[in-house]
């Protein structure tokens, strides 16, 4: 692999593709990564070698900070993510280390973040596929969205819009999270967690 310090980044928002889901819960991944490539001017194109859609560039401030980074959505559904992130990371040579995973999070509160580097999937699909194929070792960005309420099962509440309790504060908490991210890439997980764990 390359040097590490010099090595791009790879960003990965997760969720599934199609407009159907556009708006959905499980989507959250999509939607930070689609404003980090708002902030960057980028527009998603098709990858050359993974079925996803990606842009790359450069995020942070003009000087030693700023970093190289790909933006990826991965185009072949949430629990099948492992295969076109890791054909992302072999293209551009991207230490394990610096894949961000950008997820929903059923455990954590709605609008509220966590940043850690490895772990479990916590029966989270896109993660299981991911860490299967390439291990544990990288950095999630942790949306998130609380637990179904009532009787509601997990899989219908992941798959649903927010609701507009919830939309009131999303665009927030996307904005939010996009910051969170770009404060990892450039300063590390500490100095992120320690601005953006709530």
């Amino acid at each position: 692999m390359t040097d590490d310090a010099n090595a791009p980044w790879l960003i990965v928002g997760l969720g599934n593709p199609g407009p159907e889901y556009a708006g959905n819960r499980h989507n959250i991944g999509f939607m930070v990564v689609d404003l980090l490539a708002e902030r960057i001017g980028g527009k998603f194109k098709r990858a050359q070698k993974a079925q996803a859609q990606v842009v790359e560039g450069r995020l942070g401030p003009v000087g030693p900070a700023n970093r190289r980074v790909v933006l990826a959505k991965p185009m072949s559904y949430m629990n099948l993510s492992g295969g076109p992130v890791t054909a992302l990371r072999d293209f551009y040579k991207v230490p394990t280390a610096h894949v961000v995973a950008i997820h929903d999070e059923l455990d954590i509160d709605y609008a509220t973040l966590r940043l850690k580097l490895g772990g479990g999937d916590n029966g989270h699909n896109g993660l299981k596929s991911m860490t299967k194929a390439m291990g544990p070792d990288y950095h999630r960005v942790r949306c998130g969205i609380g637990r179904p309420p009532g009787r509601m099962q997990v899989a219908d509440f992941v798959l649903k819009d927010f609701s507009s309790t919830e939309r009131k504060e999303l665009d927030w908490f996307v904005d939010r999270s996009a910051d969170a991210v770009e404060c990892l890439v450039t300063e590390g997980l500490e100095r992120a967690q320690s601005a953006y764990n709530s």
